[in-house]
């Protein structure tokens, strides 16, 4: 290569001597005659012209603007603007800690480690190892990157009221790079970490690139910040909810919402009720077994992520319920794939419990004890509890038969009181399963929760009520002026199975249009409470949660119809930021890409000309 300077403007004049032999190929790669610079706090893109000192692509992004390219938004960050090099092989942990947090910290760590080797284009999956290849002609005298990590308190838990804050600060001196990473519980400290990464990124040299001072004060605006995954209506692999995972982790997510049996299939084994597997699994080869489970609540753990088990009851029962006449336990579910299923249930096929039939209680409470002991220790569990059909019950012959045999009549409201009965069984039993030790309940917004009828029907102390309908629905102000706590997933934001064609019949399904991400972005459960009843109710609204019902879903299209939009949601519940999504976009586009580089097939939402050129694609 040859530079030649014409007029002030260097002239890049490639000479290429290429010697031709019979089955060789040659790969060349010329250095870009384009650079950045950080202009109005935007990554301006600019021809080299010999004067001006420009630097790469996700150098400028690094440094440039208020928070770089970190995502969600930190509560309040201060940024250097000058960038140093360091290989991964040069990355020490220096840990302060005690028990299982230590355990915990050192297998972040290795996550750690593992996102850093992603960041390298030579990234190979299967052996986990990317290619360190310093281009020649840059003699750089690569930096230590020494991260100590100290952690307060031991407690592997993660509940309603851990502390997810961390403090993060970074220097450079002498050869080498600091970064301590202060935080009172492990999640705090691994959310710190994840924050580091996010200040490094490959540079052109084969480098990595890591912000030279950096001072980070950081913790959630919602202690709930969920993603639902359903894996009855369409089995959902190990490997497709690990993946989730690793997502959930690189946006600060913490609830694993798994709505993991419905009508359509039961695909967890149960140690003690191995029938409901055995009869409601889709195959034998899909199913959940407890150590996989466990597995994958391990995996949680470590990303700082709970597992919450949802089984939903009385309604959303069936396949695998249909054992109990053959035991001589009676029939434990009614209505099961019963026809035509729209006078029965809201989707094919239909199913809910018997309540007629006292056997249902000793079952559940089995089910409840290997439910426990699988996702142990929990600190929520959710009963589900909507879309109860009462034209099922009420031509059910063994069930009206008992409504009027104990005098409790067949109108709506004697349904709702058997109802309301059955949940706090239910109750009862799940807190027996865990040892006498209460955890609140979530149920879904439902026939039980309707205007009048919450405070008649469950103690506010004792259950978190799940939104579902609208964000404008006068729904919410009840349940909040009643002090009710509440977890936002209202589908007009926040279901992101929506904007499909329908699954039955034609058309669109049934809440569509699609979502997009910056509708996701805005959702504001303060600002919707506040618009409601004049009150942001902070201490009752604990966050949200994204919903992926799987009619339409499977491993091959879980990611795009996840990714980005649940990045979005994870800055909105993690930041509340004041401003609105137009402010977030260029940090989005670069997330998407960090998504990708770490294995999460996140869905393209603009050209790639748009990241190269920042604020240029706007209406």
């Amino acid at each position: 290569m040859k530079m030649v300077v014409m007029s002030g403007v260097v002239v890049m004049v490639v000479v290429v001597v290429m010697t031709l032999m019979r089955g060789a190929e040659a790969n060349f790669l010329l250095p870009s005659p384009w650079g950045y610079k950080c202009v109005n706090q935007t990554c301006t893109k600019k021809l080299y012209d010999g004067i001006s000192p420009l630097t790469s692509l996700n150098q400028c992004k690094l440094t440039c603007g208020a928070a770089g390219v970190l995502w969600p938004l930190p509560s309040a960050v201060t940024l250097g603007k000058e960038v140093v090099q360091f290989l991964p092989d040069k990355v020490t942990l220096l840990p302060s800690c005690q028990g299982e947090a230590c355990d915990l910290l050192r297998e972040a760590f290795g996550i750690f480690r593992d996102n850093l080797e992603h960041l390298n284009p030579s990234y190979r999956p299967k052996e986990r190892k990317a290619t360190w290849t310093v281009v020649t002609g840059h003699h750089l005298t690569p930096q230590d990157l020494v991260v100590k990590v100290v952690i307060s308190s031991p407690d592997p838990r993660l509940t309603l009221s851990t502390n997810e804050g961390y403090q993060l600060l970074l220097s450079t001196a002498g050869g080498v790079t600091s970064a301590t990473i202060s935080a009172g519980t492990f999640y705090g400290a691994r959310h710190g970490l994840e924050t580091l990464t996010q200040l490094i990124e490959y540079m052109d040299s084969g480098y990595l690139g890591i912000v030279t001072s950096a001072s980070i004060r950081d913790a959630p605006a919602y202690p709930y910040r969920g993603l639902l995954i359903d894996t009855s209506r369409n089995f959902i692999s190990i490997a497709a909810l690990k993946r989730t995972l690793d997502g959930m982790a690189a946006n600060k997510l913490n609830t694993l919402h798994w709505h993991i049996t419905d009508s359509h299939s039961f695909p967890v084994k149960l140690d003690s009720l191995p029938n409901m597997a055995y009869y409601g699994a889709y195959s034998p080869s899909q199913t959940y077994s407890p150590l996989q489970v466990k597995e994958v609540i391990r995996y949680a753990q470590v990303r700082g992520i709970r597992v919450l088990p949802e089984f939903d009851a009385p309604a959303h029962v069936g396949h695998g319920w249909e054992w109990g006449e053959l035991q001589g336990l009676g029939k434990l579910a009614v209505c099961v794939a019963r026809e035509p299923w729209q006078e029965y249930c809201v989707e094919p096929p239909c199913g809910q419990l018997n309540l007629a039939n006292p056997n249902i209680y000793s079952v559940l409470g089995t089910l409840y004890k290997d439910l426990v002991n699988m996702f142990a220790p929990i600190d929520l569990f959710h009963y589900g509890g909507d879309e109860v059909n009462l034209n099922c019950w009420n031509t059910t012959d063994e069930i009206t038969s008992w409504m009027i045999a104990n005098g409790y009549g067949l109108n709506a409201d004697a349904y709702y009181q058997q109802w309301s009965v059955f949940q706090e069984r239910s109750r009862q039993l799940l807190t027996a399963a865990n040892q006498g030790v209460e955890v609140p309940g979530i149920l879904w917004t439902s026939h039980l929760t309707e205007a009048g009828r919450a405070h008649r029907f469950l103690n506010a102390s004792q259950y978190i009520i799940q939104i579902w309908t609208t964000g404008a629905d006068p729904l919410i102000a009840e349940l909040l002026n009643k002090g009710y706590r509440v977890i936002f997933s209202n589908y007009d934001a926040l279901y992101f199975d929506c904007g499909f064609g329908a699954w039955v019949g034609e058309g669109n399904n049934w809440c569509s249009p699609y979502i997009g991400w910056q509708k996701v972005y805005d959702n504001d459960p303060h600002a919707i409470a506040l618009n409601l009843t004049g009150s942001k109710h902070v201490n009752l609204i604990l966050g949200g949660e994204a919903a992926l019902w799987t009619e339409q879903v499977d491993d091959s299209n879980m990611d795009t119809k996840l990714w980005p939009r649940a990045s979005a949601m994870g800055e909105r519940l993690w930041s509340n930021p004041s401003t609105g999504w137009r402010a977030a976009e260029s940090r989005l586009i670069h997330h998407r890409q960090r998504l990708i580089q770490r294995g999460v097939p996140a869905e393209r939402i603009q050209p790639q000309w748009c990241h190269q050129n920042e604020g240029l694609c706007y209406l």
